[in-house]
């Protein structure tokens, strides 16, 4: 027999009805006309947002749409702050009959799975020398997916095998707490431990006291993060709550609205935390050295194939360990027999940019892109693409500027008069509140009406797509390392030029010998 919400009394009286009805924010009764007025007014008219152009289309409208959301994306919190860039995360993930609905296309289960396998890919890339471990919630059990590694392509490999089992049963969100508790208990002090929940049911099937498990998780110093897909539930803000006593409950409890967002929710957690300071327990604690020893091998290729460290496997390259000489087959990792920390020098210059981040470029509005010291900058300094003109004034328009301002004084009563006379019109000219808006939104900093944004250090103008490129995976500003490669040439051109001629010939001779 299906299970149902609520159940069919014939006999059943007012009293039982009214005590079977859903209250709305602890109160009994009925909802209000004042909520009901402002659950509408919450419903964004998506279509109100779209205009047509001066050519009938909406083109114009979906590029601006297009800008705002590349710029969404590299507005950003740039301030200096310390940052955990060695992290360990476990991902929570919901294999209950919850996640068998189809709010989310194609189903939860599906769209989690696929959006867990690309945040995995860009977690990777902004941490490369993190690991990552997967826990499943099903049948009131936790099933480990994947170990805790910093291999992304084993995690990948094995959430597509997940496609071919169905979720089923209850979760338990206890024993996935634990369970995720235990991989990251011998996760070493200098890096973060972190668990992502990706909760889509509305309860969960315990065999204990979950607070009994939120209390070892805040002695452990494991902050949990919750995306929840079917509503907000009490236990999981508790979590939140309670492992993240420093931050908003809103940053990191959110319930995804819509794909788009259950994405977005998703790769915010690509970016490291902030790291808070920790009350020392000991004097041994407070004086302890805050240096990470590690390894930077190189690959090496053997003539004949031999067993790794990591896997046992037969393979004939690899990289030595940087202290015992143990074959690893990919980095970064940790060496299985000594426990070094090998990663390579990319990672770590990878993992740099978060410490300083690129700082927010500026919008250019026309009347500082017009000026006669940019007017040279007609192309974008990254892809020389050229940037758009300035919008010409029609023929109606400059005639009109060339009027003298006095008019005579018949003319206003004529124009008074056929005013009165004629027909009113439909106004064409947009309303008073776009203005408005776009006031607003050059003032947050979203789109520039010039299609240029100007970086705060150097002074060169870049696209919208540079201004992606640059925040999202360069991380450097390419004005700012051309001007510091002009520096460094011209401060070594002048040593050259002041040298004395006896080293100028000297450096000839040497360079012809060459």
């Amino acid at each position: 027999m299906v299970e149902s919400d609520q159940e069919y009394a014939p006999d059943a009286s007012d009293d039982d009805l009214d005590a079977h009805r859903v209250s709305v924010r602890g109160g009994k009764g009925k909802v209000s006309k004042e909520q009901i007025d402002h659950a509408f007014n919450e419903v964004r008219r998506t279509w109100e947002d779209v205009e047509e152009g001066e050519d009938g289309t909406i083109t114009k409208t979906i590029a601006s749409l297009l800008q705002q959301g590349k710029r969404k994306r590299t507005l950003k919190d740039t301030t200096p702050l310390q940052r955990g860039i060695i992290r360990h995360l476990i991902i929570i993930i919901d294999l209950s009959a919850a996640m068998m609905e189809k709010d989310l296309r194609p189903t939860r289960y599906l769209l989690t799975i696929r959006y867990c396998q690309d945040f995995i890919t860009e977690f990777f890339e902004q941490n490369p020398i993190s690991q990552i471990g997967i826990v499943g919630m099903r049948d009131g059990l936790a099933v480990r997916v994947s170990d805790m590694s910093g291999n992304p392509s084993d995690h990948i490999s094995n959430l597509q095998a997940l496609r071919k089992d169905d979720p089923q049963g209850q979760p338990s969100l206890q024993n996935a707490l634990d369970m995720a508790r235990a991989a990251l208990f011998h996760a070493p002090s200098h890096g973060t431990r972190e668990i992502l929940l990706l909760f889509g049911s509305l309860l969960s099937s315990d065999p204990g006291d979950i607070h009994t498990t939120i209390s070892s998780l805040v002695a452990s110093h494991i902050n949990t993060t919750v995306i929840g897909l079917s509503a907000q539930v009490a236990i999981c803000l508790t979590l939140v709550k309670r492992t993240n006593p420093h931050s908003n409950p809103q940053k990191h409890y959110n319930v995804a609205l819509d794909e788009v967002n259950y994405r977005e929710l998703i790769m915010r957690l690509a970016t490291p935390p902030e790291a808070h300071t920790q009350q020392a327990t000991s004097v041994d604690e407070s004086n302890a050295s805050s240096l990470l020893m590690m390894g930077f091998p190189s690959r090496v290729t053997d003539p004949k194939p031999s067993l790794c460290a990591c896997h046992s496997r037969p393979t004939s390259g690899g990289y030595l360990c940087s202290r015992c000489s143990s074959k690893v087959c990919s980095l970064p990792t940790t060496c299985p027999a000594c426990s070094l920390t090998m990663i390579l020098s990319t990672h770590l210059a990878r993992s740099y940019h978060h410490l300083f981040p690129l700082q927010n470029w500026d919008t250019v509005p026309w009347s500082h892109a017009t000026l006669s010291a940019n007017k040279h900058k007609t192309l974008c300094f990254g892809c020389q693409v050229p940037f758009p003109t300035h919008p010409i004034k029609t023929s109606k328009q400059v005639s009109k500027a060339r009027l003298p301002p006095t008019k005579p004084a018949f003319s206003d009563a004529r124009n008074a008069e056929s005013a009165s006379t004629e027909p009113s019109l439909p106004s064409l000219k947009r309303p008073q509140e776009d203005n408005s808006s776009q006031r607003t939104r050059d003032e947050d900093q979203t789109i520039s009406e010039s299609g240029r944004y100007a970086c705060r250090s150097c002074g060169e103008f870049f696209c919208v797509d540079c201004d992606a490129f640059c925040h999202e995976i360069v991380h450097n500003c390419p004005g700012c390392l051309s001007r510091e490669g002009e520096m460094m040439a011209r401060s070594e051109g002048e040593g050259e030029n002041g040298a004395a001629p006896e080293e100028m010939e000297g450096v000839i001779t040497n360079g012809d010998k060459g």
